[in-house]
């Protein structure tokens, strides 16, 4: 909802099978990793690299060129890599929302009933 996901003339966006783009977020020029997810309102600008599995948080700033190794979380204006995400409250939504997300689509191609 909102996300804006920008190419540049030298830097694609790439985003990997299972990866949640959250609202607001603004992927610019960048590559998010398998099952990564983007927190709402955080950016990711030209150049850096989230691997699979890792998590920026709600409303970070991952400046051009960062890497996010994979399975870490990152937090912060600019963001910094606080950690392994094993353990932490973070770490369920970074593995509940690829099938949260592939159920949702597979409601709506089957269609939804509207609500009473």
């Amino acid at each position: 909802d909102c996300a804006v996901l920008h190419v540049t003339p030298f830097n694609a966006v790439e985003i990997g099978p299972g990866a949640t783009v959250g609202h607001t977020a603004v992927v610019h020029g960048a590559t998010i990793g398998e099952e990564a997810l983007i927190g709402n309102a955080a950016t990711v600008l030209d150049g850096a690299r989230v691997g699979a599995r890792a998590m920026v948080a709600a409303g970070a700033l991952v400046t051009p060129g960062t890497e996010i190794p994979e399975g870490m979380l990152a937090l912060g204006a600019p963001a910094r890599v606080r950690g392994p995400l094993a353990g932490t409250p973070a770490e369920f939504w970074v593995h509940t929302n690829p099938s949260a997300y592939r159920a949702l689509a597979r409601r709506h191609r089957e269609g939804i009933e509207a609500l009473p």
